[in-house]
């Protein structure tokens, strides 16, 4: 890929994930929370892209720091699954279990791309994801309806607000 046609790819994908209306990330930077099966479908997207893209990260990546990253995310993305899946179950909200198409187009999109391309990419997706995670657990911790959900909306809010706060980084250092 040329210089000039990679910075073209790279503007097009960043504009696509932080410019863009975003379906269900958008629908989290409101101040108000999320109903209840939506919330949770955020939730569960959040856990997907975090878990798929620090995998494609551990797999694509030579950067030591963008693997530290997807490595945490990895983790902590499958613990918060678990959680999330009891406190849906406590809710009594159902879930399809099937990625939705926003997930699945960024995955799609860093899956063409290698090594720094790929870092700057994946460091900005993460800021976008986790900008839009921290509005939308903070909003349903303090306005969501459901007990279990709350619950879970406070557990993620501080380990969002220290992948934010890292992402950011990431993208900075870009």
């Amino acid at each position: 890929m040329t210089p000039i046609a990679r910075r073209i790819f790279l503007g097009t994908l960043f504009a696509t994930f932080a410019l863009a209306p975003l379906s269900c990330f958008q629908r989290a930077l409101a101040m108000d929370a999320l109903p209840d099966a939506h919330f949770v479908g955020f939730a569960q997207a959040v856990n997907d892209f975090g878990i798929s893209s620090g995998k494609f990260a551990l797999a694509r990546s030579a950067n030591d720091i963008v693997r530290d990253y997807a490595a945490r995310a990895v983790a902590e993305h499958a613990t918060a699954v678990q959680s999330l899946s009891k406190s849906r179950a406590d809710a009594g909200v159902s879930y399809d279990g099937k990625m939705g198409p926003v997930t699945a187009n960024a995955l799609t999109q860093l899956s063409a791309l290698q090594g720094p391309e790929f870092d700057a990419a994946f460091a900005n997706l993460q800021v976008a994801v986790q900008t839009a995670a921290v509005h939308q657990f903070s909003a349903y911790s303090q306005n969501g309806t459901s007990g279990p959900l709350r619950r879970y909306a406070k557990l993620m809010l501080p380990t969002s607000k220290m992948f934010l706060e890292y992402a950011h980084r990431l993208a900075a250092s870009r």
